[in-house]
């Protein structure tokens, strides 16, 4: 798969959670273990629609996969507390190997975006 491709399908995919966001705030605050946990939700939301746009822009395509990294690596206590304590998600409770599994996952994503993005290049100089 190229890179531009891997980019549009992350794009997509952090554009469609940061409608999640909007469209189910109640059941995400319910698995984010903080105070004030449906702004977190809001706030994440609008993040995930920046990080969905800043992919598309190849000039702004490494900076944007450094810290959607470290977003997913913010945003994975909400997804073990998920985990940990059996919540449902999205109305529909998970099996616990099904929830693990979404933990798991993180660092795959991480990593492939890091690839789309060529955090492991090194950066050319004028």
């Amino acid at each position: 798969m190229n890179k531009s491709l891997s980019a549009i399908i992350l794009s997509v995919f952090f554009f469609v959670a940061g409608v999640l966001h909007f469209t189910h705030d109640a059941e995400l605050a319910r698995i984010t273990p903080l105070p004030y946990a449906h702004q977190i939700v809001w706030i994440t939301g609008i993040m995930e629609f920046l990080f969905a746009s800043f992919l598309l822009i190849p000039k702004y395509r490494r900076i944007t996969g450094i810290l959607l990294g470290l977003f997913l690596l913010s945003v994975l206590p909400a997804n073990i507390n998920m985990a940990i304590n059996d919540m449902p998600m999205f109305g529909e409770q998970l099996e616990p190997w099904a929830a693990w599994l979404r933990v798991a996952l993180q660092f795959p994503l991480i990593a492939w975006i890091l690839w789309t993005t060529g955090f492991w290049h090194e950066k050319k100089r004028a």
